[in-house]
């Protein structure tokens, strides 16, 4: 268990550490010598939790089953492929890894250009949010149906091509690129959070406003992982399917 939470927590520090800096560091950076924007934008950054999540899940998913995300722990859970006793633990260490993460990225900020950490705070941080917090002005409706739609089908994903006889070799790629898939989709929502863990590890540096939003990118990821992993034990397994 102890190298097992270890790598939960490895693996949620990357995935945190990798997409947030992308978010903060490159993706709004500069303009070059023809005007042409030097940033990654929103493309960039979503390619950046796809492929975080791949690294991880290639490292350290054959020691902890690469989870990396409260809300993946809790689906699996549900559909009955991870043991309700053992989700406690790898939520911790989830929420350990991502904070480390982030505060690293303030550790990397305390020494850049004056004032860019607090821009950085004072715009969120790259927080999730809605209303005035949202990207693109979407309201708490908005958001809720979004983290809980988009967290079911990444959870149904998950479980698809990662069944004991149905999976697939390619898991790790095939999670990577949904979740940088939905990321292309909804970052325009809320910011996208479809992970608690990324959700609290962000929230902590931006502020009051992107604390006091947190519980909706708490609560509905999880909401959408439930619903996901009851579903697709009663609709996929426990029975010869093809």
């Amino acid at each position: 268990m102890p190298a097992r939470l270890t790598a939960e927590a490895m693996g949620t520090f990357l995935l945190v550490f990798g997409s947030i800096s992308a978010a903060l560091f490159a993706a709004d950076f500069g303009v070059g010598a023809t005007g042409t924007s030097l940033g990654i934008g929103f493309v960039g950054v979503a390619l950046a939790f796809g492929l975080t999540v791949v690294a991880g899940a290639y490292a350290w998913g054959p020691i902890s089953g690469g989870h990396f995300n409260p809300a993946v722990t809790l689906g699996l859970a549900a559909a009955g492929r991870f043991p309700w006793k053992e989700t406690v633990g790898y939520i911790i260490a989830q929420i350990v890894g991502g904070v480390v993460g982030t505060t690293l990225i303030v550790l990397i900020g305390l020494f850049g250009p004056d004032g860019w950490l607090r821009s950085a705070q004072d715009g969120g941080f790259a927080s999730n949010g809605y209303d005035e917090l949202s990207p693109g002005g979407f309201g708490i409706g908005a958001a809720i149906v979004a983290e809980i739609l988009f967290t079911a089908i990444f959870l149904f994903v998950i479980l698809g091509v990662t069944h004991p006889t149905r999976g697939t070799k390619l898991a790790g790629l095939v999670i990577g690129l949904t979740l940088t898939l939905i990321h292309l989709a909804s970052i325009p929502i809320d910011n996208t959070s479809v992970n608690p863990a990324r959700s609290i590890a962000t929230a902590i540096y931006g502020g009051g406003d992107a604390l006091l939003q947190l519980w909706v990118f708490l609560v509905f990821p999880i909401v959408g992982a439930l619903i996901a992993g009851f579903a697709n034990r009663a609709l996929f397994d426990g029975r010869e399917l093809g």
